[in-house]
């Protein structure tokens, strides 16, 4: 069992309480919302705090406004650094502007373009340097000695912790009654901070931590291991190889565990996130409804607190996501069929498609594939029915016509 009784952690509720000070009125007071839907799909009661409605799109401002509310006037005139790819450097940048602070944001080279140009919309310099997040955040260690700025950690920094915990003071005062919070992990400071809050008023609550099973490292250091990390995961923002060392130490006293989940599960909680809640969510901003889906058993029955803290996904990957779900649930269906290659086939087909409800979106012909008899003709065919059974009365209608097809 966690202990609750922790006045000695590097970050108290004072500290989260002060940070919810600074931050009121120059942040979203977010919404706490109930949902129905995501409640009768995963068995739990599912409150969903939308941390997608800040200005960044993230909770990242909390941490970043609290951490730069902090600095000397000395400090502030220098100038702060920051190494991110994401929601870190939008952030750092959009609050360092208000506040009339030069901001500088190591970014690698890899980093998507649009993210590139958010951060330089938002007043800071913008230096790329490296292909991974390593390469680029040992340059902005060079260039914040080099220059005497001040490092804002994306996470492993106490007041950056404070300002996230705000997240569970206001879960907690809009519904008392959460008896579990389900926050992603990447580095920790957004669990380490909500944790600590929300342990402090109501020690019996339990806080789960999620990750992607690519990148499980506090999921391992709580368990005394090191894990091995790696992999294209579609919820980069939490993919962290090393957990902070303030953060782990929290979460080793404050957290009760931390689960895992895979890539489908993801995917299919950004897909619910839009089709439920007419919301948009990042890979990480969606971890904590994944880990419903995942192991719904653990959840059952109990208040859940759920946080969508970001929707910085880059919209071609969005479109993906949904277009893997409609395959998924075979609403996207391809079939192949080989015929005769005689005028008319393709029209027949066509029709016998379209007169079972069906509509079909691509067509390509093959007839030189050596399995395809010299006067005959394969084509493959993509369609979008309404379901599963949908896709299989158009197949079964085709068979009875004499075109059986294959599912591909």
């Amino acid at each position: 069992m966690p202990d609750t009784h922790t006045p000695d952690l590097p970050v108290t509720l004072a500290d989260v309480q002060t940070a919810a000070r600074v931050l009121e009125g120059n942040i979203e007071r977010t919404e706490l919302a109930h949902s129905k839907t995501l409640s009768a799909i995963t068995g739990a009661e599912v409150w969903i705090k939308f941390e997608n409605r800040q200005y960044t799109a993230a909770f990242k401002e909390r941490g970043a406004l609290n951490k730069l509310s902090k600095l000397t006037a000395a400090e502030k005139r220098r100038g702060v650094i920051a190494a991110s790819a994401g929601n870190h450097a939008q952030g750092v940048a959009y609050h360092a502007r208000r506040l009339g602070i030069p901001a500088t944001i190591v970014m690698p080279q890899t980093t998507p373009f649009n993210k590139v140009e958010h951060t330089r919309d938002h007043g800071a310099r913008v230096l790329l340097e490296g292909l991974t997040f390593d390469e680029a955040k040992a340059h902005a260690y060079d260039v914040c000695e080099r220059e005497g700025l001040t490092f804002v950690h994306p996470f492993d920094d106490a007041d950056i912790i404070a300002g996230q915990g705000t997240v569970a003071l206001e879960m907690l005062a809009d519904n008392p009654d959460l008896d579990t919070l389900v926050v992603p992990i990447g580095g920790g400071g957004l669990i380490s901070g909500m944790a600590i809050a929300a342990k402090a008023l109501k020690p019996e609550i339990r806080v789960i931590g999620v990750q992607t099973a690519m990148y499980p490292a506090m999921h391992g250091a709580m368990r005394g291991r090191t894990a091995k990390t790696g992999g294209a995961t579609i919820a980069e923002g939490i993919a962290v190889k090393e957990v902070g060392e303030i953060t782990r130490g929290i979460c080793e006293r404050v957290v009760d565990d931390v689960v895992l989940v895979e890539e489908e599960h993801l995917e299919r909680a950004i897909t619910l996130f839009v089709e439920v809640e007419k919301t948009i969510a990042e890979g990480a901003g969606a971890a904590g409804l994944a880990a419903l889906l995942a192991h719904p058993s653990r959840f059952y029955g109990r208040k859940i607190g759920l946080v969508l803290c970001g929707a910085n996904i880059d919209t071609r990957l969005l479109a993906s996501v949904l277009t893997r779900a409609l395959v998924r649930e075979n609403r996207l269906a391809r079939i192949r069929i080989v015929g005769d290659d005689r005028p008319g086939l393709l029209a027949v087909v066509s029709k016998i498609i379209g007169d079972n409800g069906a509509n079909i979106m691509e067509v390509a012909h093959n007839r030189i594939a050596l399995d395809v008899p010299a006067k005959g003709a394969e084509f493959d065919i993509l369609m979008e029915t309404r379901d599963s059974q949908h896709t299989q009365e158009v197949i079964d209608a085709l068979a009875m016509a004499g075109y059986p097809p294959r599912p591909l």
